[in-house]
């Protein structure tokens, strides 16, 4: 069976960490298109679509986002399975006619998630789950159609229709990428401190039980991939 291949949408402004996590945990092989700086792919010629986050907000006037979600909207039409992440997801929900706000508050650190639906993305995977976050923005209303798939007290975390997934935390990071981002953000010396601390080997490990997000998101293209031509088998449509 062939590998898949599946175009990378890396949406981070500076995409080291975010290209050797994605490349890590995803069994396919990846094309990467660096959207901040204005790669897109030409083609939709690909088995499925990732979109990884970023430190921009989906509803900024940046001339990249625009073009980045126009793409991503031809990719979804045609039928192409798709998976955002923080970033990716709150575009996959802005794309699908969902509203993404700004929360007003900052989540950030290893937290408790619970998968709120009996979605295929989660099998394998705890009802509560331990997870990174980092983001201030969140899906405030889900597009129409979508079902909420994963939430905790502060967002949704994820959300499905048709073969698009979208999960708000970050299921990729190692702790070596949590540290590195939480020094990054503008927070107080206590609150730093505070997830600075929670960023533990057994918290990182805790956390690993939520890439299998990624293996159940390959599986489901392979079967979207090997479907009759239709796209009407009932595991591509499941």
């Amino acid at each position: 069976m062939s590998r898949l291949r599946i175009a990378f949408v890396n949406a981070a402004h500076d995409g080291t960490d975010t290209r050797r996590n994605f490349r890590r945990e995803l069994d396919a092989d990846l094309v990467e298109f660096d959207a901040t700086g204005g790669e897109l792919p030409e083609t939709l010629d690909f088995d499925g679509v990732v979109v990884s986050g970023s430190r921009s907000s989906v509803y900024w006037d940046e001339e990249w986002i625009e073009p980045t979600k126009a793409w991503v909207r031809d990719a979804i039409d045609a039928g192409i399975p798709c998976l955002g992440v923080c970033w990716g997801h709150q575009l996959l929900a802005d794309v699908l006619g969902g509203e993404v706000s700004d929360m007003g508050e900052y989540e950030i650190g290893y937290r408790e998630v619970e998968h709120t639906g009996d979605s295929r993305l989660f099998d394998g995977i705890d009802r509560r789950f331990t997870v990174f976050t980092t983001h201030s923005d969140a899906v405030a209303e889900l597009p129409p159609g979508a079902e909420e798939i994963a939430a905790n007290d502060y967002s949704n975390h994820g959300f499905r229709k048709d073969r698009v997934f979208g999960v708000q935390f970050h299921p990729e990071y190692d702790a070596e990428t949590a540290e590195s981002v939480t020094k990054g953000k503008d927070l107080s010396e206590e609150r730093m401190a505070e997830v600075l601390a929670g960023i533990t080997e057994e918290n990182y490990r805790a956390a690993c039980e939520v890439k299998l997000v990624f293996e159940n998101f390959c599986e489901f293209v392979r079967e979207v991939r090997d479907a009759d031509p239709s796209g009407e088998s009932e595991t591509a449509s499941a």
